[in-house]
């Protein structure tokens, strides 16, 4: 166990039972003072009593009263002091009062200890867990396109393939390159992005030409995988953002687009654009596996895959990344679906920015 999650474990037991203590004194004291005040009404008790049989035995009440201070008397009887009475219920009244204040004021001061410690602890649960996972993940997602690599370079090594063999066998170590390119830059990005190392240059950008550069990376891939890809974007449609975070957004979401259609064995996506009250909204909708309403707020999360869809496969931080650019971007990104199957929608919202004037 780590020194650090000792010391927390340590410090909130600690303060558990400082708490447990604090908790036995107020209980203490309450009960000194009951007792304490008790025995000052019996020691009165027995003053009345005795004025009681002095009165019985013919002594004058004022003479009654000199001898006993605390003591009034009322056509013959005994009976203690209004003002006397009073003073022992008030004089009760606020030791309790500021026992309760007291003990409540550390009771409420630890309580807030022993939740600050346990959320740290919760914390560093969460945290040592996604690095298992992440771990778990990442060698999964890397042993296979090594194993892919591996078995093209025995092909080629054992025999010589045929010009269109070899030309396969290319194109699928390219691709398995690439995916492994991906996944490492994804982790990057994200540790980046986690440790606020990054420089955003906000700039008036063109959104339909940052789309257009992003989509050509993916026309071919596309038509590989029977996936559609249709772009309805006026040009003149300029957002604010970091040109490089503006083309790792869309690539993000494109990848995310392309991996569920292609699991839901081909289809189309299909980007839009619109210009709102100072905003401009980017849409992408695909016909891929889609995911039930209740995981939409997941996505975002990172290493979230969600099971079935396009989030099983990757590293789940794509969505994760796209988040927290458009954060730095002052904009928002959002998920629709309506269920498995159905494919999903995302919406990607930046501020309006005003073309740059021409030289």
């Amino acid at each position: 166990m780590k020194a650090t999650r000792v010391f927390q474990i340590t410090a909130l037991a600690l303060v558990a039972v400082s708490a447990v203590q604090v908790g036995w004194w107020l209980f203490d004291q309450h009960t000194y003072t009951a007792e304490k005040v008790h025995a000052v009404r019996a020691a009165y008790a027995g003053q009345l009593a005795a004025a009681q049989t002095l009165l019985d035995s013919g002594m004058n009440g004022a003479r009654v009263q000199q001898l006993l201070p605390g003591i009034v008397v009322s056509r013959g009887r005994a009976a203690l002091s209004p003002a006397l009475e009073e003073a022992l219920t008030s004089e009760e009244r606020r030791r309790t009062n500021q026992y309760a204040w007291e003990g409540s004021f550390f009771l409420l001061a630890l309580a807030v200890c022993i939740a600050v410690i346990a959320r740290a602890l919760r914390a560093e649960a969460r945290v040592l867990e996604e690095q298992d996972s992440f771990l778990a993940l990442v060698s999964h997602q890397f042993k296979t396109p090594l194993a892919s690599l591996q078995l093209s370079l025995e092909t080629l090594a054992l025999r010589a393939p045929t010009a269109e063999a070899a030309r396969t066998l290319i194109d699928r170590m390219l691709a398995d390159l690439a995916r492994m390119e991906l996944m490492v830059t994804q982790i990057l990005e994200s540790a980046r992005l986690e440790r606020g190392r990054v420089e955003f240059k906000s700039e008036p950008l063109e959104l339909a030409s940052a789309v257009a550069r992003v989509l050509a990376q993916f026309e071919e891939r596309a038509r590989q995988e029977h996936v559609t890809i249709t772009s309805d974007i006026a040009a003149g449609l300029h957002v604010a953002s970091d040109a490089l975070a503006l083309d790792v957004v869309v690539r993000n979401v494109l990848e995310n687009a392309l991996a569920a259609v292609r699991h839901a064995g081909g289809g189309s996506i299909a980007l839009s654009a619109r210009a709102t009250e100072g905003e401009v909204e980017l849409s992408v909708r695909d016909s891929g596996v889609g995911f039930t309403p209740a995981e939409s707020a997941r996505l975002f999360q990172k290493f979230t895959r969600l099971p079935g869809g396009a989030g099983h496969y990757g590293t789940g931080l794509g969505l994760f990344i796209v988040r927290r650019l458009m954060e730095l971007a002052r904009g928002r990104v959002s998920a629709h679906s309506d269920g498995v199957g159905r494919g999903a929608r995302f919406v990607l919202t930046w501020p309006a920015a005003a073309p740059e004037p021409r030289p």
